[in-house]
């Protein structure tokens, strides 16, 4: 059994209280903060830092890469997008960032942070794939990147570099935006950027380590019974490989959700976005009911359009990036939407790739295209704060 699949059976998350990982024979516990962000930037944003970063009272800023910068042996990649963070042995973390190029010049980069916050390397996780948007990270430390175009698919990559990434085609190909995973059920929720685009679940035969098989499972579609909201069924693809038919038109009943975008798994709720109405979804893995908990089309003047990639932290506080809008990431509840930090002059660039650092003390995204709105000028930030 090699390194990859070994790391399969060593994560365990506990989104409540805290993360543990097990190395040579340990568990390593990390505590993870559960503060409400609501209530830090309840009093709104200060102007903007040297950064060009709107931060809350006693939050602060810094720009860790920015696209083409040497870093290590790596020059960080253009069109920085989708990411996430990985624990490291030495209790030090990794952050993964896709890169959004077309024709074969996307893939995923990473940056290995050691325990005090310190960059100690970087390098490349993923090469030569095409439009690496967003996707999602494993229970077993992996990430999973999606490829959006028509013909797109899922390349489980290694953060640590150690093993070479692996194309998944059994999770379908369609134009893939982003893939949650439900670490109690053990299936993946994805995403379709399309504007009748799908929402999908794979169900993976469970391997020898607990987990699904990525190679050996079924592809499903979702069908809303009683129209926008109501109870999902879910419906076998025939052909997930997309061999004659696009997957989104194979079941005739399936719903369709109109550009989906980040999504994200929380305390058996499903959660994603939609960018052509401005909606953010809850599906109940347990009651199997689809609801919205955000529609920008409620409000005279939303704080929050253009939603994206989707995080959150441990309190199950949503943190949905803004592509366009007004560059804000904003915190999302069931009753409240308040932005939690906005970039400035950044008016043709989007945000992207938000996550926490494993024990959420640090939040990092990108700005996809910087100040002048090239790919090339992209800028991956740090936040510290409260958090």
């Amino acid at each position: 059994m090699n390194t990859f699949e070994r790391r399969r059976k060593f994560l365990k998350l506990n989104l409540a209280g805290g993360l543990g990982i097990f190395f040579s024979g340990h568990w390593l516990s990390v505590p993870c903060q559960a503060a409400s962000l609501i209530r830090a930037a309840r009093d709104g944003l200060l102007p903007p830092d040297a950064n060009g970063v709107r931060l809350p009272k006693g939050f602060s800023s810094r720009i860790i890469a920015r696209s083409g910068q040497s870093l290590f042996d790596y020059h960080w990649h253009a069109a920085p997008d989708g990411g996430a963070t990985f624990l490291t042995s030495d209790l030090g973390w990794i952050y993964v960032s896709n890169s959004e190029l077309d024709h074969s010049a996307g893939g995923v980069g990473a940056i290995r942070f050691n325990r005090y916050g310190e960059i100690d390397n970087a390098y490349s996780i993923l090469q030569n794939t095409t439009r690496n948007c967003a996707g999602g990270q494993t229970p077993w430390q992996t990430w999973l990147s999606c490829e959006e175009y028509d013909r797109g698919q899922v390349w489980e990559c290694d953060p640590f570099g150690n093993n070479s990434a692996r194309l998944r085609p059994a999770l379908g190909t369609f134009r893939h935006e982003a893939i949650a995973v439900d670490p109690q059920s053990k299936q993946l929720y994805l995403t379709e950027d399309e504007p009748d685009g799908c929402l999908y679940r794979y169900t993976g035969n469970i391997n020898a380590s607990g987990f699904p098989d990525l190679n050996n499972g079924k592809l499903e579609v979702a069908e809303i019974s009683g129209g926008r909201i109501g109870e999902v069924r879910w419906h076998p693809l025939p052909d997930p490989h997309a061999t004659n038919t696009p997957t989104r038109y194979q079941i005739p009943q399936c719903a369709k959700f109109n550009g989906g975008e980040g999504i994200w798994y929380s305390t058996g709720m499903v959660y994603f976005a939609t960018k052509g109405d401005d909606r953010i979804w809850a599906y109940n893995t347990h009651s199997k009911l689809l609801s919205i908990i955000y529609n920008a089309a409620v409000y005279i003047r939303p704080v929050l359009t253009g939603v994206d990639n989707i995080t959150a932290n441990a309190a199950s506080e949503l943190l949905v990036a803004e592509d366009g809008g007004n560059m804000q990431i904003v915190v999302v509840t069931w009753d409240k939407v308040v932005p939690l930090l906005q970039v400035v002059n950044h008016n043709r660039s989007e945000i992207t790739g938000p996550a926490f650092s494993p024990d959420g003390s640090r939040l990092y995204f990108s700005s996809q295209r910087g100040i002048s709105g090239k790919s090339k000028h992209g800028i991956t930030f740090e936040v510290t704060g409260p958090f």
